[in-house]
């Protein structure tokens, strides 16, 4: 596995991540967690070094489970995760007071079985709280050796360049994939020009650029893209041309779809690691393989000229949860 440094933080990890979320949170019901802890370790075994979680994910379990998975290799690994709702239920609200932070490391450090947190994530930013007090405490954090690198997730181009003047921001975690490219509009130039690392979740569109869903796909109460208006079934079959599109491409050169996915992020920056998230040995060996997959100048192009000719149907988020992101 390649390796890439988030930005000029000095933070070294492989080129793939592995996205924790979905097996205990998002997607229906928990993985099993025996086999939750196989899968994580089949990651590391395959060269996977960088792990996200969150208290929020469960809340706790999934911090728990990897802890589990990679106490045996803790000193061979990077753990990311991530503070900011109130009681680590999303459902509550958000809550970055710097008491509340501080709370979530020393919880986030008993569960993960380990002494110090690689990346620590602001999972949203908070308005009632300025982020010169939520970098201040995390540069306190840093300080004491409970933490190595701050991190933000869905920031907004004014919140990071707060937050990195308060303290340097490693790197910001936002989606972004052929299915979501708003970040290539602002985000990218402000993280090139402060050096801050870029951490694509939901790379995979969620599982859409797979080609694995189409308009008749159903998701249950507790998956949630049951309630993502560009998972309804009219917009998931007007989609169904990017996919299409994508199949093409993947088609040409002897790999998958998902693997087109990954590869196209990689060759976008170099700071760029994308976190797939999968339930499946098979899956996760899949999605390793996008970064074998190299890319001409030729392919981008025709993947450019593809994409313009289609255009994405239906929002990103419902409204409750647009209004978290980009602040």
């Amino acid at each position: 596995m390649q390796m890439r440094e988030l930005g000029h933080s000095g933070l070294s990890v492989s080129a793939i991540g592995l996205g924790c979320m979905g097996l205990s949170y998002g997607y229906g019901p928990a993985t099993d967690r025996g086999e939750a802890i196989k899968l994580i370790r089949a990651a590391h075994e395959r060269g996977v070094t960088f792990f996200d979680t969150a208290e929020a994910y469960g809340p706790g379990i999934n911090e728990e489970v990897v802890g589990e998975a990679l106490e045996p290799v803790r000193d061979q690994v990077v753990i990311a995760t991530k503070f900011g709702f109130r009681g680590g239920d999303v459902a509550r609200g958000l809550d970055s007071r710097p008491e509340r932070i501080r709370q979530v490391a020393d919880e986030a450090l008993k569960r993960l079985r380990t002494d110090r947190i690689d990346l620590f994530y602001q999972h949203r930013v908070d308005p009632d709280v300025p982020m010169e007090d939520v970098a201040g405490t995390v540069k306190e954090l840093i300080a004491a050796g409970k933490v190595r690198h701050f991190g933000l997730s869905e920031a907004g181009v004014a919140s990071i360049r707060r937050a990195h003047a308060a303290q340097p921001v490693a790197a910001l975690q936002s989606e972004y994939s052929l299915w979501w490219r708003e970040p290539e509009r602002e985000i990218l130039p402000v993280l090139e020009e402060l050096g801050i690392g870029f951490v694509p979740f939901s790379p995979l569109g969620k599982g859409f650029l797979t080609g694995k869903i189409d308009a008749n796909t159903t998701f249950g109460d507790n998956d949630f893209r049951h309630v993502v208006p560009r998972f309804s079934p009219e917009a998931l079959k007007a989609n169904q041309a990017l996919v299409a599109l994508i199949g093409e491409i993947a088609g040409a050169k002897g790999v998958t779809s998902a693997q087109i996915a990954i590869a196209w992020l990689l060759a976008q920056r170099p700071w760029i690691v994308p976190i797939p998230g999968t339930t499946r040995l098979h899956r996760l060996e899949e999605n390793l393989g996008g970064a074998n997959v190299g890319l001409t100048g030729d392919d981008l192009a025709r993947i450019e000229q593809a994409l313009a000719t289609v255009e994405v149907q239906g929002a990103r988020y419902p409204a409750a949860l647009q209004a978290r992101v980009g602040r």
